[in-house]
């Protein structure tokens, strides 16, 4: 890999080259994607305005075995859901303000100047208020983590995926990995945080990187419209391109908790809730009205973008999600295309703790290695920007903090 890596542009040209004259009946296979694109798109704004195009369920269902088959088709379906009432009510409220005086006992407003640059990727600029922290080992945030109703969440998530064939596991999906992501606490009227539509875990490297390629083998060697989103065959031996705008672990799902009412207008998640919307997108950079060198934009080291000029089909599909109080949780894809409304129109905070389901794995238990020692001593998670604001503080999380499900978790204990 580090030898494509030293000349990305050339590999891109040569790459779309060896596609646009490798892959079989290209023109039939991109207009058959094409339509059942069109269709799901279709579906997903007549569900959405009957009531919801993003499936929900109550955790209590989750727990006890009572989502019936429909509902998980629906989910596996539209790569997404919301979980209702993962979290005691006055448990989020209490995190909540405990969230709130972290960020302030450790002045991250003040020492934020001090750090203007350092992520190129996701940071604002000096002069704003931030409203995603870089923060990741609050009490609050490890305790959402390693409580046992995430954890029941997380396993049911990641048995929605192909996880085993023929004897061999790809990933166990009752044994979490806890990737540690960031806070969000965005302010009304806020109109600085809106994120384009885009998918995390890689760009280019679809297209360019054999261990991506095999993952979507389906598009370019078989049947395309047979592809699985949910098979994790290979998604547990992908190399992405290192950068802090990409996760180099593996998660079956991206995710958040809320904690405080949110709904749309308020700032909030977009999805196009297609799980089979990359496949569509590695074909339409093959068209013949893409020039050469240029895959719809994608760029190494980001996330993988939609836009408008190249992926207007898709985007028709982008729906706010549905109103959230706080407890609940939200769930997507890694593969689903995403975005963050471009305003907070509403009258409060919209606060979240970014927590994904990121099932114990090889890759994931490499991973674990490296942030267990970023935990231990402060620093900020390896895979984002090293500003490292809980570097010599305190009141943050530490192993003694953390119950034996969390310190397995966090690769701090080996699992049994």
């Amino acid at each position: 890999m580090e030898d494509w890596m030293k000349d990305v542009p050339g590999t891109v040209l040569q790459t779309q080259r060896m596609l646009r004259q490798t892959v079989p009946d290209l023109a039939e296979r991109y207009a058959a994607l094409d339509a059942a694109l069109r269709d799901e798109v279709r579906a997903v704004r007549a569900e959405q305005a009957a009531g919801g195009a993003v499936p929900q369920v109550a955790f209590a269902d989750v727990a006890e075995g009572r989502v019936d088959a429909d509902t998980v088709a629906r989910i596996k379906r539209r790569g997404c859901v919301v979980i209702r009432q993962v979290f005691d009510r006055a448990q989020v409220d209490d995190w909540n303000a405990e969230v709130v005086r972290y960020i302030d006992d450790i002045r991250y407003l003040e020492r934020m100047k001090d750090k203007a640059g350092l992520d190129k990727y996701f940071s604002t600029l000096a002069s704003s208020r931030p409203q995603i922290f870089s923060l990741y080992w609050s009490k609050p945030q490890m305790q959402a983590r390693q409580h046992p109703h995430q954890a029941a969440t997380r396993a049911w998530l990641n048995r929605l995926w192909t996880f085993e064939k023929q004897g061999v596991r790809y990933f166990d999906p009752d044994r979490q990995f806890n990737y540690a992501d960031r806070i969000r606490r965005r302010e009304a009227g806020d109109a600085t945080l809106g994120l384009s539509p885009h998918s995390d875990g890689g760009s280019v490297e679809r297209w360019c990187e054999p261990t991506f390629r095999f993952v979507y083998r389906e598009v370019f060697e078989g049947d395309p419209l047979a592809f699985d989103p949910f098979d994790a065959e290979g998604r547990t031996v992908t190399r992405e391109i290192p950068s802090p705008a990409v996760c180099s672990a593996f998660r079956t799902f991206q995710g958040w908790t809320a904690l405080t009412r949110q709904g749309p207008g308020d700032g909030t998640l977009r999805l196009v809730p297609v799980a089979k919307t990359t496949p569509w997108m590695l074909l339409r950079a093959l068209q013949p009205d893409v020039p050469e060198g240029d895959l719809c934009g994608a760029q190494p080291g980001r996330a993988l973008g939609a836009s408008a000029q190249w992926h207007q089909t898709l985007l028709d599909g982008l729906v706010s999600i549905p109103q959230m109080e706080p407890g609940d949780t939200i769930w997507w894809h890694s593969d689903v295309i995403h975005a963050v409304e471009d305003k907070h129109g509403g009258s409060g905070y919209s606060n979240v703790i970014y927590i994904g389901a990121a099932p114990w794995c090889a890759k994931n238990e490499a991973f674990a290695k490296k942030q267990a020692a970023a935990f231990v001593e402060g620093r900020s998670s390896p895979d984002f920007a090293p500003e490292d604001y809980e570097l010599g503080f305190a009141g943050r999380a530490m192993p003694d903090d953390l119950t034996p499900l969390g310190r397995r978790q966090m690769g701090l204990e080996p699992w049994n």
